[in-house]
């Protein structure tokens, strides 16, 4: 490269061969600003990358003072002391990451370095050497960007939350006030994203912030995506609860207007719970857990509404973590029992499957909970894939102990969407399988409809791999959550499950009847086996075998009852 255009003869003239060559060196760099300048800081160098960083051509820069030219008001002092240290006591200026300025005023960021020459004489001269950093700082704030803001809304994530409210719990502690957090989760959002598609649920997501972003008061508090369709208003300066009503009632509001997608119109509601600072908790653990609490009692109440937290929603907290506890140490005394229910066939009279059904039996019988209370509290504290584990365990052996005898019955359990989600359910299941010498059609899994409508396309997959190798699959209480009659051809299922809730009036009620018969025939179109449960009376059994169902199950034939008691009924049968 040619230096010919920006050499000033009479300056290299002055230097030794050594610095002309230094000299000659960093003005071949490119994209390195190089600068020189005199005792006084006036510039006497100026090359062609100083040009195209600070925007001041060489004639406009010549002769002008270094703390004039780029130099930010705020560091003016400092460059002037640094720069006179250097001359009169030889203390170098240390190199840095810096933020300068442009002929426009715009910042810029470099890497500057500096070089004294002619060190000790009249006529010392410092060259800077400015590196353009401008690239690396637009990538780190990008980073920084990437790492405190969700992506699909551009809200602050769950991160950058919980930053905030230890700040603003250190600020309100010290001055006597408080604040409100509202957890906002979406209600159905599921059925929507499964109805729609992942693509139309994230369009859902991002018009569903801006719309809370349009509704909050944005100048006291910070909406942030908590995490899928959940989402968190942290409130300032709020001490009492007709403050929380009015915004509480705002950002139900916001869900009043349908949302417009491109050509999809979605109607959506929300749920909100309510946690206030100090009241309901001095810690951000505790404040989002009573928030969430709340939540989950507003759609239990009915969703589309708002509820705070309450000392009773914290006793049945205190309870659940109290049973929680207890369910921990039972799993490592082994204080669990399964008992089987046959399931008949309706054809032959007999049975050749059963459902294993967990229940606690702690050393202190009356701390016991039945499995409708503390399974859901196993799921909530993470417990239940540790509980799912020893039943499939139990179930592995019993079904090895009876084929050992000759038995030949089925075992099915159930199985929590918490144990789904771990990649290491199925791998569990044929591991287990193999070390007890099962085949697939030994033990049958039952799912609920709600945890298959959840489940994504992985678990699914697995599923159906499941369903090739002749694993029985049931759908169990269909009827009670979305009984969505379109899920079924997706899922890889062989029973279906009525829930006992529409067999206990189909006998006498031609409504439920009406419903009955619109199931199984639904079910038998679709190939599915049918299962009745909850069959306690002849006149249901009679019903259920003249709908052509394939299996009842209830207490008419047999209560839950022990692996004996199963012996005991195969040899009377």
């Amino acid at each position: 490269m040619s230096l010919t255009k920006y050499q000033e003869p009479p300056l290299f003239e002055q230097h030794g061969a050594a610095e002309r060559r230094f000299l000659q060196l960093i003005s071949a760099l490119p994209k390195v600003s190089v600068q020189g300048y005199d005792k006084h800081r006036n510039v006497i160098y100026w090359n062609k990358s100083s040009e195209d960083m600070y925007g001041y051509s060489k004639d406009e820069a010549l002769g002008q003072k270094l703390e004039d030219l780029i130099i930010p008001n705020f560091m003016r002092d400092d460059v002037v002391k640094f720069h006179q240290r250097w001359i009169e006591f030889d203390e170098a200026i240390p190199s840095n990451e810096l933020v300068l300025k442009k002929k426009d005023g715009q910042p810029i960021h470099v890497f500057s370095s500096h070089v004294m020459l002619k060190q000790g004489s009249d006529s010392p001269e410092m060259y800077c050497v400015d590196i353009d950093l401008s690239e690396q700082h637009e990538i780190r704030l990008e980073l920084e960007r990437m790492a405190s803001t969700d992506l699909l809304t551009d809200l602050p994530n769950k991160r950058v939350l919980e930053q905030t409210l230890i700040s603003i719990i250190e600020d309100v502690t010290h001055s006597n006030s408080g604040f409100a957090l509202f957890f906002i989760d979406l209600d159905m959002f599921k059925e929507i994203n499964d109805t729609l598609g992942h693509t139309w649920g994230d369009e859902l997501l991002k018009a569903v912030a801006k719309r809370l972003v349009s509704c909050i008061d944005s100048a006291n508090g910070m909406l942030a995506r908590f995490g899928g369709d959940e989402f968190v208003y942290v409130a300032n300066n709020i001490t009492d609860e007709i403050q929380c009503e009015e915004i509480a009632k705002t950002l139900t509001d916001c869900f009043k207007k349908s949302f417009e997608l491109s050509t999809e119109s979605v109607h959506i509601t929300s749920s909100i719970g309510i946690s206030m600072f100090p009241r309901d908790g001095d810690g951000i653990d505790d404040l989002l857990k009573h928030a969430d609490a709340a939540m989950y009692q507003a759609k239990a109440e009915g969703r589309n509404r708002y509820h705070f937290f309450t000392k009773t929603l914290s006793q049945r907290l205190r309870q659940q973590r109290n049973i929680a506890a207890r369910l921990r140490e039972s799993l490592k005394k082994d204080e669990f029992e399964l008992l089987f229910q046959p399931q008949i066939d309706v054809k032959t009279g007999k049975f050749t499957s059963c459902e294993a059904l967990l229940r606690w039996r702690p050393l202190g019988e009356e701390s016991a909970v039945p499995p409708n209370i503390f399974i859901p509290i196993a799921e909530r504290s993470e417990l239940i894939a540790d509980i799912g584990r020893w039943v499939l365990e139990k179930t592995c052996q019993q079904s090895k102990k009876w084929k050992q005898k000759g038995i030949g019955v089925r075992i099915d359990i159930n199985v929590s969407g918490k144990e789904l989600e771990k990649s290491s359910f199925f791998e569990r299941l044929t591991a287990c399988r193999s070390h007890y010498g099962l085949s697939p059609e030994d033990i049958g899994l039952e799912l609920t409809e709600n945890v298959l409508i959840k489940s994504d396309n992985a678990i699914l997959e697995n599923l159906r791999a499941q369903r090739d190798l002749g694993v029985e699959i049931s759908i169990d209480d269909f009827g009670t959550g979305y009984s969505s009659l379109s899920y079924l051809k997706q899922f890889p299922v062989s029973h279906l499950k009525i829930d006992r809730s529409f067999l206990k009036g189909a006998p006498e009620n031609a409504y439920d009847s009406a419903l009955m018969e619109a199931i199984v025939n639904v079910g038998h179109k679709l190939d599915l086996k049918i299962v009745v449960e909850g069959v306690e009376t002849q006149s249901q059994s009679d019903y259920c075998k003249s709908l052509n169902v394939e299996f009842i199950q209830g207490f008419l034939y047999s209560k839950p009852i022990s692996a004996e008691a199963i012996e005991a009924l195969l040899e009377k049968q």
